[in-house]
Formats: structure tokens, sequence, C-alpha cells
């Protein structure tokens, strides 16, 4: 089975950085991968994405303050995030799209979630 296993969350004081990564465990191809984030009381939004060519999109509010990047041989997503606010508190979960097999057709998998939060 496919599995995603994410890193990097924790505390940290607005203005300062953290760097998330995700591996994907037990998929042969990838599509492309995201990062998406839950804040208390609100809906899962996308945050960034990147697809295995390259082409990166982000979410209005972290655009120029956060960068997502792949390696594609490690089946591997960072987020790094920088200049980080207290609004950026949320839960972050790994969004990787791809396939099981060199026959599946392409499925959403996810992480379990890292908590990151930014005290102000």
């Amino acid at each position: 089975q496919v599995q995603l296993v994410e890193s990097g969350g924790g505390l940290m004081q607005a203005g300062g950085s953290l760097r998330l990564s995700c591996t994907a465990f037990g998929i042969f191809s990838i599509v492309d991968m995201a990062w998406y984030r839950q804040a208390p009381g609100k809906q899962r939004e996308l945050v960034a994405r990147i697809t295995n060519g390259g082409s990166t999109n982000y979410a209005d509010s972290v655009k120029g303050r956060f960068t997502i990047s792949g390696e594609n041989a490690k089946n591997t997503v960072y987020l790094q995030m920088n200049s980080l606010k207290p609004e950026d508190t949320a839960v972050y979960y790994c969004n990787i799209k791809g396939g099981r097999y060199n026959w599946s057709l392409p499925q959403n998998y996810w992480g379990q979630g890292t908590q990151v939060t930014v005290s102000s």
C-alpha cells in the first residue's frame, strides 16, 4: 500500500521559518505533489502544488513566503515556509497524486498531517 510520511512541523515564532517534508513509500509514479492546510473551524485549503514537470502554483496568502520543491527520485516533496505568520497556524497535509503500479490510474494519497503553530 502507499504510505506518506510527513515531518518538520512544530512551534515557531512569527517571522521564523520551518521546512516540511513528505516521502511517499510504495508508489510507482507521481503526477503531482501538493501541500494543503486546515485551520480550526476552517475548510482544508491548497497551499502549494508542484507537477512532475516542475510547474508550481501557490495560494495568494503564501506567495513570496513559501516554496514547494520536489525530489522525484526520492518521491519526496518539501515546503519551505519563511516569514511565518500566526495565520499560518494549521495542520498541514501532504497530498500526492500518483499510481501504485505502472498500470494504475493516478489516485490521491494523503499524509497524516503535521501541526504548524506560529506564535505572535
